[in-house]
Order: structure tokens, then C-alpha cells, then sequence
């Protein structure tokens, strides 16, 4: 087979984080806890998780703010600068709470995609609830989660699921 195009892993990846959201949701339906997402990037994933998770409070980490102005977080909950250092002075408040976390940092970059999936691993275990979801756009090497299978008609690659073993 050949290789992909860059638009059709793109809507691939659309695709299955799209799935990954809506299993997702189902999974932490009736839990009560906090959602994390790093990476605003334009706001879309923000724009549908608050959609789909209106009772939530969603705490969104980024560099900058990209994002469209419908997709705006709340100013409490928008986290701003290196997420390695506005997200550990939330991490006492956070532990041990989060049901959902999405790990939207990926690039095009593979030194970059390495960098950023060990801070992601790094960072977001202490976070979660127990049975907690993390779903990442790059594979992660997490101590105590197990990987969840994928959602039906989702490739392999494009999305991964994790879920706190405890």
C-alpha cells in the first residue's frame, strides 16, 4: 500500500480522536472529576469536549492562545507558558482527581514527539483518578495503566488510549 498523504493521516487522526472522545465520554460518564487537556492549539478538541462535557471543569495548557474565539477556555481554567511549569503548581489540587486527560502535543517532529510524550508521561499520572483515561496522540510509556484496545474502525497509530490500573 502507499504511503499516506499528509491530509489523509490528518483526517485519520481526526477521525480516531473523534471515536476516542465519544468512547471516552461514555467511560466517564456518572465520575465525578475534573477534565485536563494539553494542547489548545485552535480550541477545537476544548470547543468539543466542553460541549459534550458541560458540568466539567476543563483545565487547558498551552504555550500560547491560538485559539478561535468561540473556543475560548475560561480565564481560571486556561493555563498559559511551558506546561511543565504551569502545570505542576496545579498538580496538589489536581492529584489523584482527573477522569479525562487528552495529550494533544504531537508534531510532525520526532526529536520534538519524544520530548513531549516523556513530559506527558511525566506529568499526567499523578493527576489521575483512579480508572482514569488518558488518550494521547503519541504513544506514552506510563508505569501503573493498562492500554485500552481502540474503538471499533479506529487505525491503529492515529490515537492512544490508557487507563489507570488502580
Amino acid at each position: 500500500m502507499a504511503a499516506l498523504s499528509r491530509l489523509e493521516k490528518t483526517l485519520y487522526r481526526l477521525q480516531a480522536q473523534q471515536a476516542c472522545l465519544a468512547w471516552a465520554f461514555d467511560e466517564i460518564a456518572g465520575k465525578p472529576g475534573p477534565v485536563v487537556e494539553l494542547g489548545l492549539g485552535l480550541g477545537r478538541t476544548f470547543d468539543h469536549l466542553r460541549r459534550h462535557l458541560p458540568e466539567r471543569e476543563i483545565h487547558v495548557f498551552d504555550r500560547v492562545n491560538g485559539a478561535y474565539a468561540d473556543c475560548q477556555p475560561a480565564p481560571g481554567l486556561l493555563h498559559l507558558g511551558e506546561i511543565e511549569q504551569t502545570l505542576p503548581p496545579l498538580a496538589p489540587r489536581l492529584a489523584g482527581q482527573v477522569v479525562l486527560a487528552n495529550s494533544d502535543l504531537g508534531s510532525h517532529d520526532k526529536a520534538t514527539n519524544r520530548v513531549v510524550a516523556e513530559l506527558s508521561a511525566r506529568l499526567l499520572p499523578p493527576l489521575m483518578a483512579p480508572r482514569g483515561i488518558i488518550m494521547s496522540d503519541l504513544p506514552l510509556e506510563l508505569d501503573g495503566f493498562d492500554t485500552v484496545p481502540l474503538p471499533a474502525g479506529v487505525r491503529e497509530g492515529c490515537y492512544y488510549l490508557y487507563r489507570r490500573s488502580v
